[in-house]
């Protein structure tokens, strides 16, 4: 008998004396579907393993979150729902901050905290590891390498990591902009460091002269911001070959879901950088993935670990295109669970987003910790428990659960503890773990950074073919010259000059004229899409929520 039934066995055998309100609350949670094992109800400081605490399979695109104290348990949380999203086919992103995820490729060991747990909400504990790839942002740590081009992650994004205030990211937006018309691909700093140079040169003003312009001084600032940021180490995770989300979406040979594990302790004192490069993961799956509708389980779900980061003094235009994208991407199968401390670490428009919910305790040392706690209560539906003494007496691996049920209604609330993770609690083996990276697939794919032609070298190649300053003053002395001593040349000149200028006029005029749509094809946009599609990056030159660019699989 399968975990699942086991579970729903048990809601047909609650005992006659159990108390009204706890067969309220098992009622709940005895779904019909494939569910998730949580594991079991405490009411009145006792486990009740005849109560198991569920959710369907089918809601995990419904978005969730899992907050509490440190130390209160969360990372096993997530541990526990990989695995059985696993079990059942499902493929799961972790971001692995502290390191200590890795272990769920590898079984678990069977101590005596374990084989307490599992007796007291009645489960079969069996160690088992689960299919497993390791990546690492830039192959800075233990993992496949995630690059990214810049220009895929795209300006909104790239000025959250190089904290640019909003006049900044709307001139970095024009600087994306003629990047894309002219053909000019950003595929690493470098490429934007060179267009950045190039339109505050002289020849490269006159370029953004009906595009209003970028300032001497954002440019700088612009610089100045990569420059630190690359004297940061961080030049190494913008570049090529690009990181295919796709990748995500796999299953292994025996149907299991392959559970990706990013691995972030090389880079935990850079959380600008990781959080935002979540951000990107998950736009550029939103871009990918199509419409799926309801189903019966989710194509990928995505734990987005210490999410009060990537919420930290974001924008306004930032926030709103994080909501709309949590927003959208349910509806193509992707779940999102936001893993913070308190609920308050996510602005209300993302919170409503999320219909899941298994909080761990809360601390409230200090006022400040007091009026969260009293927040944090607030949030949650009607319930028969006492949540402010609650919140603040669980132990660790016990939370306080509310999900949406098979018919899209929130659950009661119940206080649970939860099951053992089957996989190893503690962080794999580093040799392993090496073993585990080479051996992948994907890392003959990802592995060696390649440096084509791109923005830089196009760059670089049309100033070197441009003759000097001195040169071309010379040049034009000489020509003068040859005017003053050929009348008849003189005349010539005049006639080509004054043709130009009429062309220039009627460009003018027309520019006046012409709506923004011709104006952008008139541009070039088109031809250097046409150049572009040819490459590796060959994509669409429109950009989404984020100012990501949207690439064809």
């Amino acid at each position: 008998m399968s975990t699942s039934d086991e579970a729903r066995a048990d809601h047909g055998n609650t005992p006659s004396d159990t108390p009204a309100e706890v067969a309220r609350i098992a009622a709940g949670y005895a779904f019909t579907g494939p569910a998730l094992d949580l594991g079991a109800l405490l009411w009145d400081g006792a486990c009740r393993p005849d109560a198991p605490v569920r959710i369907p399979l089918s809601v995990l695109n419904r978005h969730g979150l899992v907050a509490g104290a440190t130390g209160t348990g969360k990372t096993k949380t997530l541990q526990l729902i990989a695995e059985q999203l696993s079990a059942q086919g499902v493929p799961v992103f972790l971001a692995d901050i502290k390191g200590d995820l890795s272990g769920i490729a590898a079984p678990g060991l069977a101590g005596d905290k374990v084989r307490s747990r599992a007796a007291e909400v009645r489960q079969q504990w069996t160690a088992t590891g689960f299919p497993a790839e390791f990546y690492a942002l830039g192959g800075q740590g233990h993992g496949i390498p995630v690059r990214a081009t810049v220009t895929s992650f795209g300006p909104v994004l790239l000025s959250k990591v190089l904290r640019l205030n909003q006049t900044q990211e709307q001139s970095l937006g024009l600087i994306f902009h003629y990047a894309d018309t002219k053909g000019l691909e950003l595929v690493d700093l470098k490429d934007l460091r060179a267009v950045v140079a190039f339109l505050t040169s002289d020849e490269g003003k006159a370029e953004l002269r009906n595009l209003g312009g970028l300032s001497t001084a954002t440019a700088g600032v612009i610089l100045r911001s990569l420059t630190a940021f690359e004297a940061q180490g961080m030049a190494d995770f913008f570049g090529e070959p690009e990181f295919d989300t796709a990748e995500l979406l796999r299953t292994a040979a025996d149907g299991r879901g392959v559970v990706s594990v990013l691995e972030l302790p090389a880079v935990q004192d850079k959380p600008q950088l990781f959080s935002t490069f979540l951000m990107w993961l998950l736009a550029d799956l939103f871009h990918d993935l199509p419409e799926l509708g309801d189903a019966d389980r989710p194509k990928l779900v995505f734990f987005f670990d210490e999410a009060h980061l990537l919420f930290h003094d974001a924008s306004k235009a930032f926030l709103e295109s994080i909501t709309q994208t949590v927003r959208l991407i349910r509806s193509k199968g992707v779940g999102v669970f936001f893993v913070t401390q308190t609920p308050k670490d996510v602005p209300s428009d993302v919170l409503a987003q999320l219909g899941n919910r298994v909080q761990h305790a809360l601390r409230a040392f200090t006022p400040e910790d007091h009026k969260a706690l009293k927040a944090t209560v607030q949030t949650f539906p009607e319930s028969a428990y006492d949540l402010e003494e609650l919140l603040t007496g669980l132990g660790t691996g016990e939370a306080v659960v509310t999900v949406l049920s098979e018919k899209g209604a929130p659950t009661p609330v119940a206080a649970t503890r939860l099951r053992a993770p089957q996989s190893l609690m503690a962080p794999f083996e580093t040799a392993a773990l090496d073993r585990a990276v080479t051996s992948s697939p994907l890392y003959g794919r990802y592995a060696q950074a390649v440096d084509r032609e791109s923005a830089y070298e196009k760059l670089t190649e049309a100033a070197s073919q441009r003759p000097p300053e001195s040169t071309r003053e010379r040049d034009g002395e000489r020509e003068a010259g040859e005017r003053g001593h050929d009348e008849e040349g003189g005349e010539r000149t005049r006639r080509k000059t004054g043709a130009r200028d009429r062309r220039e006029d009627r460009r003018e005029a027309g520019a006046e004229e012409s709506s923004v749509l011709e104006q952008v094809v008139g541009s070039g946009m088109f031809k250097s899409l046409a150049r572009s599609v040819g490459t590796q990056l060959g994509r669409e030159i429109t950009r989404s929520l984020f100012g990501t660019a949207r690439r064809r699989r």
